[in-house]
């Protein structure tokens, strides 16, 4: 699993002109998924989004977590964080797992946040042409991949 977070102010889905998921302080999570991404992936990466210290404490200093500061994440999949560019100038997809696959590890991973969060979490659709738009916090994105754990 790779995993694009960036620290929101704000930030939100909608598909079809309609907001389907919103969040204010928190996380915007890209999640892709490829073939090979299982339980495994989704317990450590789960553990690691929620306890990440990049919100920062009273001093200003990066040093609290999602769960500190009562955050909320908003979840998307994006299968195009697997391209390979290696060959040519069109992306090739093929690291990126089928729905069959990601559908049900995307929904076991947002199973997984929620439980390692203790609430709900937002979500985007699997598989559907989406809008998203954040207020980018800091800015602050980082870049976490399952199978590297950096």
């Amino acid at each position: 699993m790779v995993a694009v977070i960036q620290r929101t102010s704000e930030a939100k889905v909608d598909i079809n002109n309609k907001t389907v998921g919103q969040i204010r302080n928190g996380m915007l999570i890209l999640l892709g998924i490829e073939e090979a991404d299982g339980g495994e992936d989704i317990t450590w990466l789960s553990r690691k989004v929620v306890h990440l210290r990049i919100f920062d404490d009273e001093n200003g200093v990066m040093n609290k977590s999602l769960i500190d500061v009562h955050g909320d994440i908003l979840l998307i999949s994006q299968f195009t964080l697997h391209a390979s560019t290696k060959k040519g100038n069109r992306p090739s997809y093929m690291k990126a797992a089928r729905p069959e696959v990601a559908i049900p590890l995307y929904k076991k991973f947002k199973n997984q946040l929620e439980h390692d969060l203790g609430k709900g979490i937002q979500t985007g659709e699997f598989g559907a042409m989406m809008q998203v738009s954040l207020t980018n916090d800091g800015p602050v994105t980082i870049l976490i991949d399952t199978k590297d754990k950096k």
